[in-house]
């Protein structure tokens, strides 16, 4: 195993700065109904104990029962809810006065990319993804990452807030790696992580963008001929190897833009050009700004 160098994901999942926060762990009995869209996360809600449903739209309710993990990749309009009728929407996110009846015990919280200029990392998951977790028997690290995270939240000891955060994060990781694994995605940029051999090629670019790849030297990085690694490679991230180094130079350097204050000329070195002009060039067809505006809208 090679730690020199993350993983395609890993090193992604660092650059687009994932970050993960629970807050809320509550139970909820009477008539009550909450929705937790419009944010501009990617909100997630966990059935701890009890029961509940689902509402999105036109689409018959869902039901949710202990251990079900309910995650919006889109931030879709969502109402969880005690009843399968679907609430009025004046009945949304009040405190119920009822104190009686069967209690729900919810985990609420979100998942966040804080780079703004994200890659369509979840582009290929549906509007809700759902995961009946106490029924994954062959994957019980996420049984145990759920333990973890309740546990936590239930003793409240000093850290926990901290800590449940970090455990999010690491859902977050099983969900996209249970995704793939029952072939929820077919094709896009998060198939191609998990590719054997096209990771290789991912993790290289996201790791050394300012390196001069050419598209030997990618092929060379997954063993592979020049002619049938441009073909997959194409096939699974759905543009040319090149493009994508050239798309991804684009996000290092607007991360390095709004964030730092090094010069236009350090960053297109740090991105592998040779001058600045040329940057400049790339830097306007990709994104349709130049980096003096990137720089000044910060």
């Amino acid at each position: 195993m090679n730690f020199d160098q993350p993983d395609g994901l890993s090193a992604l999942l660092q650059r687009l700065q994932l970050h993960a926060e629970v807050y809320v762990n509550g139970e909820f009995c009477g008539p009550w109904a909450v929705d937790t869209s419009g944010a501009k996360h990617m909100p997630f809600h966990l059935i701890s104990r009890g029961e509940a449903w689902l509402h999105m739209g036109s689409e018959p309710p869902r039901h949710l029962t202990s251990g079900d993990l309910v995650f919006f990749p889109h931030d879709d309009r969502h109402i969880i809810a005690s009843d399968s009728l679907c609430p009025a929407e004046e009945a949304i996110n009040v405190d119920s006065q009822l104190n009686m009846g069967p209690i729900t015990q919810m985990v609420c919280g979100f998942f966040e990319f804080k780079n703004k200029q994200a890659w369509p990392l979840v582009e290929a998951l549906g509007s809700v993804v759902i995961l009946d977790l106490s029924a994954m028997s062959d994957a019980p690290q996420v049984r145990t990452v759920l333990d973890l995270m309740i546990g936590e939240l239930s003793r409240e000891q000093p850290g926990h807030y901290a800590a449940v955060n970090h455990l999010a994060y690491l859902l977050f990781v099983e969900v996209i790696r249970q995704q793939i694994k029952v072939g929820a995605i077919q094709s896009g940029l998060l198939t191609a992580l998990f590719d054997t051999r096209i990771s290789r090629a991912l993790a290289a670019i996201h790791s050394q963008p300012g390196r001069h790849w050419s598209l030997e030297l990618l092929a060379a990085e997954t063993a592979m001929g020049r002619s049938s690694f441009a073909k997959r490679f194409n096939d699974m991230v759905g543009m040319p190897a090149m493009q994508y180094l050239v798309h991804w130079r684009m996000q290092e350097a607007t991360h390095e833009l709004v964030k730092t204050q090094r010069t236009i000329t350090d960053i297109a070195e740090q991105c592998g050009y040779e001058s600045e002009a040329a940057f400049r060039k790339a830097f306007k067809k990709v994104t349709g700004r130049t980096p003096s505006d990137v720089r000044k809208a910060r």
